[in-house]
Parts: structure tokens; C-alpha cells; sequence
């Protein structure tokens, strides 16, 4: 009798090791439909832009499609926080990106989500300055006529943003403060509808993510005034730098692909994989160049700690700029 009872301890001992071995059962049924990838903004803007360019090519890697799905309001924090308390199976994702994760926890008194411990962060997708740019129209041709203008006009001037607490609208806040002008932000539900009245008149300046405001700029629809990037873009190499132009302000925008908290490992890990593979590829590189974004690859882990860097960058600009949101 003792050599069967062993065996069988054995055996028994070596299918429970496979099990623990194993990758959960949802992650290897994953994904069982259709990916629902959540842009917190309107379409047209940055973030929709970069969400479409991924996600038409995450889906044939993964064998189900990825459906982008647009979720504006309140500075990028309504779409976040359907993310954050949906299910963790892995068929919901967000674009996270420097308003819902890097400034609103500083900005909403009453946030609905922890930007931390409510995700689990994939992948940092690409980081990308912001430009002003003016409609065609307008009576200030650089940044210099803009500062005489603004001073020449007891309001000031006014700026379209996609939505209050954006990096956009506290860019706009500092270049107001540094130039020592009054710039007024009128909020829209996006780039997207944001640029359609720069382009029209009804605003007169706009700040945005250069990728999105890339082929209007070319079009001659919007004239580009200034970058918040370190250095020039080599994609609109003739705009200055707001550093050059005297102010002391270099700003970058950010976005990446989360998921809520408690998502599988194996998930997390597939995702950054094939993310990452995608940026490799010499068509989304290039395409990335033409918008003036530049591609960043991250671990989960440190996308993770990134945004906590981001929060902690952010919290002084939100309390100097004076701005809460209820």
C-alpha cells in the first residue's frame, strides 16, 4: 500500500504545481469579444487620434476588434471613471493621459477615481508638445503681436480648450501669467470642436496637442505661434518655443492605455507587448514623426510610477494656478 499512496501523492502534488503554473483561466480566454477602448475626449483631438492609430492595430494582433468609444466632459474624468469601476476582465481600456491622470487629482476637490491605485497602467504610448496656433484671419501674425494685442484690450483674449483642468488650459493660464496678459479659456467638450471654431473665427486662439492641430496647421485652416516643447519641432521646425520667445515654460502632453485595477497580469503583460511591438513599427513611427509626437516605451511598472511623477509634477502648477473643479 505505501508505494500506490505515494504515487498518487505525487501525482497529485504535480497537477497542483501545473495549476499554480498556469496563467489564470480569464487571461487565457481573453480577449472573449469585442475591446471597448474608452477616449475620455471628443473626437479629433490628440487623444482620439493616437487611441485610433493603436487600437486599428491591436485588434488583428489580439483576433477581436477594438472599438474605440468616445466618453468626453469634465476634463477627461466622466470617461475615466466608467474605466475605473468596470469590470477588470480586460475588455475595457482607457486612453489615460496628463488631464484625467496627471492633473485631475490635484484639480476635482471630489474625483471620482484614485489615478493610482483604481488602474492597472499598461503602456505610455507617446509624448507630444502643445502648440498655440491663431485662426488665419486673425490681427496678430506671432506671439509678440499677440502679447500687444491682449494688453491693448481691457478682457484680454480669449483661448478655446478642450475642457477645464486639460494641461491645455493650464498652459494657457502660464503663458498668460509669464507673458503678463489676460487670456481668457472658453471650454469645449474637446479639441475636436475646440479647433472647429478657431478655424472659424469664433475663438481667436487655441492651445493644443501638435499631433492633433498637425494637419490644420498645414492646411493653412490655423497659423502655429508658438510650441511648449524644450526644443523646436522638427516636423514645424520655422515655430518658436515659448523658452525662446522669453518665457520660462516647456510643457508636454502625455498618453498611454490603462485598465482597471485588478485586471489580470497576463492581460497587463500581453498588452504591453503588443503595444510596444506596434510603436516599432516603421509606418506608426513615421506617423508619429509627421503628427510631432515622439514615441516613449515603458514596463507597466514604470508607466505606473511615471504617473505618479506626473501627479506629484502637476500638483504645485494646479495650486498656483488658483483652478479647483467641484
Amino acid at each position: 500500500m505505501p508505494g500506490p499512496i505515494r504515487v498518487a501523492r505525487r501525482t497529485m502534488l504535480a497537477s497542483l504545481g501545473a495549476a499554480l503554473a498556469a496563467p489564470p483561466l480569464r487571461a487565457q480566454s481573453w480577449p472573449s469579444g469585442p475591446i471597448r477602448l474608452i477616449v475620455p475626449f471628443a473626437p479629433g483631438g490628440t487623444t482620439d487620434v493616437m487611441a485610433r492609430l493603436v487600437g486599428d492595430r491591436l485588434g488583428p494582433r489580439l483576433g477581436q476588434p477594438v472599438i474605440v468609444e468616445n466618453r468626453a466632459g469634465a476634463g477627461a474624468t466622466i470617461g475615466s471613471a466608467l474605466v475605473a469601476q468596470a469590470a477588470p476582465d480586460g475588455q475595457t481600456l482607457v486612453m489615460s493621459n496628463i488631464a484625467s491622470h496627471g492633473i485631475a487629482p490635484s484639480l476635482y476637490r471630489n474625483l471620482r477615481y484614485d489615478a493610482i491605485k483604481d488602474f492597472a497602467h499598461i503602456a505610455l504610448v507617446t509624448r507630444n508638445p502643445s502648440v498655440m496656433v491663431a485662426y488665419p484671419g486673425f490681427a496678430a501674425q506671432d506671439f509678440a503681436a499677440v502679447v500687444r494685442l491682449a494688453r491693448a484690450r481691457p478682457d484680454g483674449l480669449d483661448f478655446g480648450v478642450s475642457g477645464a483642468g486639460s494641461s491645455n488650459h493650464l498652459l494657457g493660464l502660464r503663458v498668460a501669467q509669464a507673458a503678463g496678459i489676460r487670456l481668457n479659456p472658453i471650454f469645449y467638450r474637446g479639441a475636436g470642436p475646440a479647433m472647429t471654431d478657431t478655424i472659424a473665427g469664433v475663438v481667436p486662439l487655441m492651445f493644443d496637442g501638435l499631433p492633433s492641430a498637425s494637419g490644420h496647421i498645414r492646411s493653412g485652416r490655423v497659423r502655429a505661434i508658438a510650441v511648449s516643447g524644450a526644443e523646436r519641432s522638427a516636423t514645424f521646425p520655422d515655430v518658436p518655443t515659448f523658452k525662446e520667445l522669453g518665457l520660462d515654460i516647456v510643457s508636454y502632453q502625455w498618453f498611454g492605455i490603462s485598465a482597471p485595477a485588478g485586471t489580470p497580469a497576463a492581460i497587463v503583460a500581453r498588452l504591453n507587448r503588443e503595444i510596444r511591438e506596434i510603436l516599432r513599427e516603421p509606418e506608426v513611427a513615421q506617423r508619429f514623426d509627421q503628427l510631432g509626437g515622439g514615441i516613449v516605451e515603458m514596463t507597466p511598472e514604470q508607466y505606473g510610477a511615471f504617473i505618479a511623477e506626473e501627479i506629484a509634477v502637476w500638483a504645485p502648477v494646479v495650486r498656483a494656478s488658483g483652478a479647483t473643479v467641484e
